[in-house]
């Protein structure tokens, strides 16, 4: 990603906190003139003690001495203003940036969330979150306050001989340009490092979901020698990164031991010819103490930030990625009045994969009720997500009462379409707040409606929290019959004209699965239905069966006009156990 695009991000969301970080740039202004100025109010204090009388000292050293304590009082309160300010500014910006990354987040398509953990995209958010102000932060404090204070000071050093400002200014010139030399090599092995960290949080994440599976397959020693491989390159790129450190300040410290000398040279050779004073020796040994703290703070600072950078610049790559699929400027909002579904002409193909749908067409006509079947791999579950447009399609287009998908937003296209999937997607939160997602302003009795339609309410309040219950990450407390009723009590909630079913009930026990049978089949009176289905039983009064193979409805009718046809239907009605289809196309014993 380029560095300008991460560079107007970060502006963009530091313009709303603006007048707080002018504070900020007030107090670095403050503390950049104290730096030098300190230690000038020092020397001209010194200077003035040798050959005071006792009745002299008063006089003499009362101005300097009051403008001395007067500055460490004014810093002090400077620094306090800061501490307000940076309390002000430090959390709500985080609050913010959470929000933008996460607002955009939410816009990427199904894709993306495929190819990354899940652990590891929530770890790249709370880098950026946490990396922006800790970047503005260290930009104003160590760089511009301090890049400030050494002009300042350079200046001031001037006064005194333009041979200690000379070779202040060359030694600082030859310190930072070595150091930022050094830093760009830093940078690419923080980033680095900061990528291979990223990967083992993920693949902890990844272990700590999936911990059940690792103990029914024995899988302990396998999960940990894999991620003894990736925690090795982390202290590969953690070394390589610290070893470069250890030359940069190597290279920092024999500058300074140098410049020191220099300096002690024209100290003692000016003395001796009269002109340096003793505030002079104390002045300048101030200075170079001052300066090359904030150097060597500089050489922390640096590395810092380029583990910072790297961390947003990392984070940024996948947030700011290009969304696949986006609504048109000019979208409007979905009105479906019918619910007919239509495929015009439409061409679909995975990247990297030959086309599935080739110039299909077909229509589903308002309140119908359509069953999709057919071997896995045939296109069922792509036809529905080309309707939900989780995916778009390649040529043609999908219509619903006569509007284009695509020319519509995709919010107000999933608000009128109810899903119920095989594999039920749960928050960890409440059991009440898992149906309530069906339809937010929904009061409370309808939701109890909507659990015992879909005989959930016993279970429910059987928990000693009843509807309070959390349900654990992706429902984890709950049984997989009980993950997919609290899905269908949130479908049956949400009431929405266009339905889905993705084997809806294929987790439940048979009488459970009767009664909520009985109960969708009126559910789907008036609404256009589509039910996936590999328990062809339940089908069975289906208005229309679409066979699907290979991307292709290779038949289109009713359960008993499929029946007296040869063909795949027949084949995996005759071949089905139990109602259930065969996972392959051998249906042989």
């Amino acid at each position: 990603m380029k560095l300008g695009t991460v560079s107007r991000f970060i502006l963009k969301c530091l313009l709303p906190f603006r007048f707080w970080i002018v504070g900020q740039f007030l107090v670095a202004f403050i503390w950049a003139v104290n730096l030098s100025l300190s230690p000038y109010v020092m020397k001209v204090i010194l200077d003035r003690i040798p050959g005071l009388s006792p009745e002299d000292v008063v006089p003499r050293l009362l101005g300097p001495s009051s403008v001395y304590i007067a500055m460490s009082l004014f810093i002090v309160i400077a620094f306090r203003f800061y501490d307000f300010v940076w309390l002000n500014l430090n959390a709500h910006l985080k609050r913010h940036i959470g929000d933008v990354l996460m607002q955009r987040m939410m816009q990427h398509s199904s894709a993306l969330f495929q190819n990354h953990f899940s652990g590891n995209l929530a770890n790249k958010i709370k880098e950026v979150m946490s990396s922006i102000p800790d970047l503005l932060k260290l930009s104003i404090d160590k760089f511009f306050a301090q890049s400030l204070g050494i002009s300042l000071t350079i200046f001031t050093v001037w006064t005194t001989s333009y041979k200690f400002a000379i070779a202040l200014a060359v030694w600082i010139a030859i310190f930072v340009s070595g150091t930022v030399i050094f830093s760009k090599r830093a940078r690419i092995l923080s980033q680095v490092a900061s990528e291979v960290r990223s990967d083992v949080v993920g693949k902890i994440v990844d272990i700590l979901a999936n911990i059940m599976s690792i103990r029914l397959f024995a899988g302990r020693f396998f999960e940990s020698k894999r991620l003894k491989k990736t925690l090795d390159d982390y202290v590969v790129a953690d070394q390589k990164r610290d070893w470069y450190f250890l030359k940069l300040f190597t290279f920092q410290g024999v500058s300074f031991v140098i410049y020191q000398i220099v300096c002690f040279v024209f100290l003692i050779n000016g003395f001796q010819a009269g002109r340096v004073s003793p505030g002079d020796f104390a002045f300048i040994l101030m200075i170079n103490i001052s300066i090359i703290d904030i150097l060597w703070g500089w050489s922390e600072h640096i590395g810092k930030f380029a583990e910072l950078s790297g961390n947003v610049i990392q984070g940024l790559n996948i947030v700011l990625s290009p969304i696949e699929i986006q609504d048109k400027p000019e979208a409007t909002r979905l009105k479906v009045t019918r619910g007919a579904i239509t495929f015009d002409h439409v061409q679909f193909q995975y990247k990297g994969a030959d086309p599935l749908f080739e110039d299909k067409s077909v229509t589903i006509e308002p309140g119908q009720k359509v069953g999709l079947v057919g071997y896995s791999g045939g296109g069922k579950t792509t036809f529905v997500n080309l309707i939900l447009r989780l995916y778009d399609v390649t040529k043609g287009r999908i219509l619903i009462d006569g509007q284009d998908i695509r020319e519509i937003s995709q919010d107000s296209l999933r608000q009128v379409i109810g899903m119920i999937p095989q594999d039920p997607f749960l928050f960890h939160r409440t059991l009440r707040e898992n149906i309530h997602y069906g339809r937010i302003e929904a009061g409370e009795e309808a939701v109890i409606l909507a659990s015992k339609q879909a005989c959930a309410h016993d279970f429910i309040m059987s928990f000693p929290k009843g509807y309070e219950s959390l349900v654990g990450e992706r429902g984890v407390k709950l049984s997989g019959g009980q993950r997919q009723r609290i899905a269908i009590a949130r479908a049956i909630l949400k009431n929405a004209p266009i339905l889905i079913l993705d084997e809806a009930t294929s987790q439940l026990d048979s009488v459970t699965e009767q009664d909520i049978q009985e109960f969708l089949w009126p559910l789907m009176q008036g609404k256009t239905t589509i039910v996936i289905a590999h328990r062809l039983s339940t089908l069975l009064h289906m208005d229309r069966i679409l066979v699907f193979d290979q991307g292709k409805i290779v038949q289109d009718g009713t359960h008993a006009d499929l029946l007296l046809k040869a063909g795949l239907y027949k084949t995996l009605w005759d071949a089905q156990v139990g109602g259930f289809l065969p996972d392959e196309k051998d249906t042989n014993p």
